[in-house]
């Protein structure tokens, strides 16, 4: 299905991408919360910590190449390397990586309730 000349994609199957996207990239503590029923800027929330600003850019950058080359462009970015916390707006999902210091401080996940939470990082032993 195309749209404005973007083609469109079902947002489980964008939340899935992008989540194996940010763990190919390495990506810390990945969280995706399912917000459509509390949102109207977006189906998913994806959030997840880069461990340094030249990891930020390169999640930043293989999310952004390996989205356009599913022919979907970001509506929106903000933030930078330099500024610890880069968020992409896909329409659908809506994707933060941050710094874990900066994570924490924000507590960002704290807007969700725990019971939207749809994917999270594994327990470690």
């Amino acid at each position: 299905m195309e749209q404005n000349g973007i083609i469109s994609m079902n947002s489980d199957a964008l939340a899935e991408l992008c989540m194996e996207i940010c763990r190919e990239g390495k990506a810390e503590d990945i969280r995706l919360f399912d917000v459509r029923k509390h949102s109207i800027l977006a189906d998913f929330f994806l959030i997840c910590n880069g461990t340094s600003a030249p990891h930020l850019r390169a999640l930043a950058e293989r999310l952004k190449q390996r989205l356009a080359g599913e022919g979907l462009r970001a509506q929106g970015r903000d933030g930078e390397p330099g500024s610890q916390w880069i968020v992409l707006d896909y329409g659908l999902i809506i994707i933060h990586i941050i710094d874990p210091q900066l994570r924490e401080f924000y507590s960002i996940e704290e807007l969700w309730e725990a019971g939207k939470l749809v994917q999270s990082p594994p327990p470690t032993d």
